[in-house]
């Protein structure tokens, strides 16, 4: 199958290895992964933020992008959200293209009919669901299944796990008290785990999480959980 990546704008700038981890585990299952380079921002923070004939633009754009794909695949929830439940809205035109763009787990598991990847990550790790992940896609336990798979993997259930981490792109911006104590809780629950890891489907999430365990001085670190899927040997 020809699938195209929508790495989205924050993988894109600063976490390309998640991207890369994309594309080792669909390429080990035999499909064949593209880059289009003439992707860009799915703008989601230009919609939410009032602006909707840039985010008409944008969808316009990533339709014509990513038309020629069988399905489309994004290592984030939020963006997938934006493209499958709001293009729709703002172009209808984008409709077909955004319903056959999948979120990695959507992908692996409804589409492909894929649970065990054959990594192995010998590590402790507990799972952070994404605020759109969790109830803007219902992902429900798919990342879970995926990450109960892997080899010597130790998963830790994270307290309070469906309680937002305070990011929320433009909600940590214009509401950096209120994010600032949502992040807290979620750092402390994070270390209460003991987990040498925190993986969860969005970059965005992991970056505002990373931050506040690395301000505070704690152990764990943040992964997308693509990354995990994609370790072993090629």
């Amino acid at each position: 199958m020809r699938v195209g990546l929508f790495l989205t704008c924050v993988n894109d700038l600063m976490f390309p290895d998640t991207g890369r981890a994309v594309v080792r585990i669909l390429e080990r299952l035999g499909h064949v992964v593209e880059f289009p380079t003439d992707q860009t921002c799915c703008g989601q923070a230009h919609a939410n933020s009032g602006y909707r004939a840039e985010a008409v633009a944008l969808a316009r754009h990533f339709a014509a992008t990513f038309a020629p794909y069988e399905v489309v695949v994004a290592p984030a929830g939020s963006c997938v959200a934006m493209v499958r439940h709001w293009y729709p809205r703002l172009w209808p035109a984008a409709a077909p293209v955004a319903a056959r763009t999948y979120e990695l787990s959507e992908l692996l598991i409804d589409r492909l009919g894929v649970t065990d990847l054959g990594a192995r990550f010998p590590h402790r790790v507990t799972y952070h669901p994404s605020c759109h992940g969790l109830r803007g896609l219902r992902l429900g336990d798919r990342p879970v299944r995926l990450l109960r798979a892997v080899r010597d993997l130790e998963l830790v259930e994270l307290p309070d796990a469906a309680q937002c981490c305070g990011f929320g792109g433009t909600f940590a911006v214009g509401n950096r008290e209120v994010s600032a104590a949502m992040l807290a809780d979620k750092c402390a629950a994070i270390t209460a785990t003991d987990a040498a890891y925190v993986a969860a489907t969005d970059n965005s999430c992991l970056w505002h999480i990373g931050g506040g365990l690395s301000r505070q001085g704690r152990v764990a670190r943040p992964i997308h959980y693509a990354e995990i899927l994609a370790a072993g040997e090629d």
